[in-house]
């Protein structure tokens, strides 16, 4: 059953609000004070609920983008649940997919520098930020490592940087040059996942 905007809790009115704006106008427009006014309430009411801009743009990065959720899943399951292979390709998938999603949002910021600057020491404060992504990442490689599931003198951080660098990429050339010069994300999370594999197993 759909509720009305007034009747939904004052946080999730803000995460609506937060998410629209910051897909229609990025995170650079999407100000604290324009996000309690779509939300209908004060700017006071938002510092009540969330710390910052930033934790509002996490929280709408990992609970409203669709692939966070299974990409934070992949990524800290038991390594013994799955091949290798099998979980790099389904890491690589996700993080394309939500790397893509992500994108559009946050890259207003790169034209501010004194905004960008502003959203990283926000970012830092509530313990979060890309970096998260390539820990988790690390770690889980490094567990494969410790069961011997990996060649001995593989590097977990330089692997998931190699991984996560591609799926990165794959965005970036998906909506600066468009559909047409990036593979299928079906067709291509394997492939890197492969490609990775044979260099550290």
């Amino acid at each position: 059953m759909l509720t009305s905007k007034s009747s939904r809790p004052t946080p999730e009115r803000l995460l609506d609000a937060a998410e629209k704006l910051m897909r229609t106008s990025g995170l650079a427009s999407a100000t604290t004070k324009a996000i309690a006014r779509e939300a209908g309430c004060s700017e006071a009411a938002l510092y009540k609920h969330f710390a910052n801009k930033e934790e509002l743009f996490v929280r709408v990065l990992m609970e409203r983008t669709p692939n966070a959720g299974p990409l934070m899943a992949a990524l800290q399951a038991d390594p013994s649940g799955q091949g290798v292979e099998e979980g790099l390709a389904d890491i690589a998938r996700h993080a394309s997919l939500f790397y893509a999603d992500a994108m559009p949002m946050a890259g207003s910021l790169f034209a501010e520098p004194v905004l960008l600057s502003r959203h990283r020491e926000g970012i830092q404060k509530i313990g979060s930020g890309p970096h998260v992504v390539l820990a988790a990442l690390a770690g889980r490689l490094r567990r494969e490592l410790d069961a011997g599931r990996l060649r001995p003198d593989a590097d977990p951080e330089a692997a998931a940087a190699l991984l996560l660098g591609a799926c990165f990429q794959r965005a970036f050339f998906l909506h600066f040059s468009g559909p047409e010069v990036v593979r299928p994300v079906e067709e291509f999370a394997p492939a890197v996942a492969s490609t990775l594999w044979a260099a550290i197993r």
